[in-house]
């Protein structure tokens, strides 16, 4: 009898992290945004799906072993004989990077090579990061978050924005803020997509594009807010020992959807909590870390 499908999908790049090690030494990494929330929601115990494409070399070839590290369901994987979509980090702190990817494996993910009932389960779709500013697959995962969204799944949203968003990623940002149900925003996320350094402003546009969606709004050391129709919650960053901050958001966001769903009856305050805690936990370790639901507990704790 075949395995249940994923009540949690991640839709978009898993890439390779190239990060500069000093004197013409690099050190590869497995990343991408939504690969990343699909990984720390699969290590918080949820059943979950990643939605994307991956080369057949020796870098798809980790990906997809880590990937089944991670728990993940691997029918919703891709392999192409195609190149790698490469991320080059030249510096951490701040981050300094550029993309490989011409014609790379990521760009050929066809939803409709998808198993048979694969979203019969699903309560929630994750989409974001670079994979909504690469065409065509930003298209093809539109087309299927809107599917999904007539499906009655829940839609959520981390734009995570980069240098190669323009202003000709402003439909998606609009499509993609309209169809979500929970969006995840920094202050420099905001800056960046709206070409302007006044974030309260820019978050002020946000919520103009689907006042009905919940947002999650963090802002590094100053912590975060909770947003819900006109209501908003506040909460204080955790002060923990940080390693690096590398993938802490897609780990909030993880955690925010494994409360959200396996907590319904939380207060909203006890879920940004949660996702802070989420977050804290991932920068406890150099690199994009997915946290345990233990260590994320443990700090959750501290906080109530």
């Amino acid at each position: 009898m075949a395995a249940e499908f994923p009540l949690m999908l991640s839709a978009g790049e898993a890439l390779t992290d190239m990060i500069a090690c000093g004197h013409g030494q690099w050190r590869s990494v497995v990343g991408g945004s939504t690969w990343n929330v699909a990984r720390s929601m699969a290590k918080l115990g949820l059943a979950t799906g990643f939605a994307g494409a991956v080369s057949q070399d020796l870098f798809g070839q980790e990906l997809v072993r880590a990937s089944a590290d991670a728990g993940l369901d691997l029918r919703l994987l891709q392999q192409y004989d195609r190149p790698p979509l490469l991320a080059i980090v030249g510096e951490s702190t701040p981050p300094s990077y550029f993309f490989i990817g011409s014609d790379s494996a990521d760009l050929h993910f066809d939803p409709e090579q998808l198993p048979a009932g694969w979203s019969s389960s699903l309560q929630w779709a994750h989409f974001g990061g670079i994979s909504l500013a690469r065409q065509p697959l930003a298209g093809k995962l539109l087309g299927l978050a809107r599917q999904l969204k007539a499906q009655g799944v829940r839609i959520s949203y981390d734009p995570n924005f980069r240098n190669n968003m323009h202003a000709d990623y402003d439909p998606i940002l609009h499509e993609m803020g309209q169809l979500a149900d929970l969006i995840k925003v920094s202050d420099d996320d905001l800056r960046g997509l709206f070409r302007s350094q006044d974030a309260d402003w820019a978050f002020t546009q946000l919520r103009a594009i689907n006042p009905a969606a919940t947002v999650l709004y963090t802002r590094g050391e100053q912590g975060a807010s909770l947003h819900m129709g006109e209501l908003a919650w506040q909460a204080d960053a955790l002060k923990v020992a940080v390693a690096d901050t590398i993938g802490a958001g897609d780990a909030s966001i993880a955690g925010l959807l494994y409360s959200l769903s396996m907590h319904a009856d939380r207060e909203p305050r006890s879920h940004l909590r949660f996702a802070l805690a989420a977050g804290a936990a991932a920068c406890l370790a150099a690199g994009a870390q997915a946290p345990s639901l233990q260590q994320v507990e443990a700090l959750f704790s501290v906080m109530e």
